[in-house]
């Protein structure tokens, strides 16, 4: 059983294409999406629709939350308020009524048995869909903050666009990064597999190329409201 875990897309239907094109090519049998569909790219409704047709199961992430109900104060540097909203906004000019209450509807955590394996997921952690756990954080933090409940063998989050893979106590903790907009200086989308047969499994990141160029036309194109910052993280993959 071949599991893929996908998540914070952020309107990058490009980079999305060449994931799901990745996962029918290494003939996977499942995928999940963990959240941050449609917000910050240049393609929200075409990404919220892929994500859709999947007919699979989906969480909520922080960015999925703001397209509901805007950036709230405190959320994130008062300076970048007013323009994270102002891309919220088009972001929801972009969506029929229904993206939005399917985005508002979508469960917060999932979790799944194959073959007796227990395997955890959620965006940020399982209690917040905005708390930061990054990968140099220390064991007894990830324990405290990701490794619940205690009797899952993996647990899958995702949020902060750099991915990475830890065992502590025989567990495994694992960051899938994200499709749309890697935060770790390398330029190509990025998921988490998990390959599970006869009770063993293994876990992986896997890196995806995506056409760069089309997406920063593509950010011109729309007159995104932030359109020259969000070129610079495509082109670098640093936030």
């Amino acid at each position: 059983m071949k599991i893929a875990f996908i998540s914070d897309i952020h309107g990058n239907a490009v980079a999305l294409d060449a994931v799901l094109t990745d996962i029918k090519k290494k003939e996977i049998d499942q995928v999940f999406v963990l959240g941050d569909i449609c917000y910050r790219g240049p393609e929200p409704k075409r990404s919220i629709d892929l994500v859709r047709s999947l007919n699979t199961k989906v969480i909520k992430g922080n960015a999925d939350e703001w397209v509901v109900r805007g950036v709230l104060e405190g959320e994130v540097p008062q300076k970048a308020l007013e323009l994270m909203n102002r891309e919220r906004q088009w972001t929801v000019d972009q969506l029929e009524p229904t993206d939005i209450d399917y985005l508002e509807s979508l469960p917060t955590q999932l979790q799944v048995n194959v073959d007796g394996i227990e395997i955890v997921s959620f965006h940020a952690t399982p209690d917040s869909l905005f708390d930061v756990v990054l990968p140099n954080a220390e064991d007894e933090k990830i324990e405290s903050r990701l490794m619940k409940p205690a009797d899952a063998n993996i647990y899958v989050y995702a949020h902060i666009h750099k991915p990475y893979i830890r065992y502590i106590n025989g567990k495994v903790i694992m960051n899938i990064g994200s499709v749309g907009l890697p935060f770790d200086g390398l330029t190509k989308a990025s998921y988490g597999l998990i390959e599970i047969e006869n009770g063993n499994y293994r876990t992986s990141i896997e890196r995806v190329s995506f056409d760069l160029e089309k997406v920063i036309h593509a950010y011109q194109k729309v007159n995104y409201p932030n359109a020259e910052m969000m070129i610079e993280i495509i082109k670098n993959a640093k936030n």
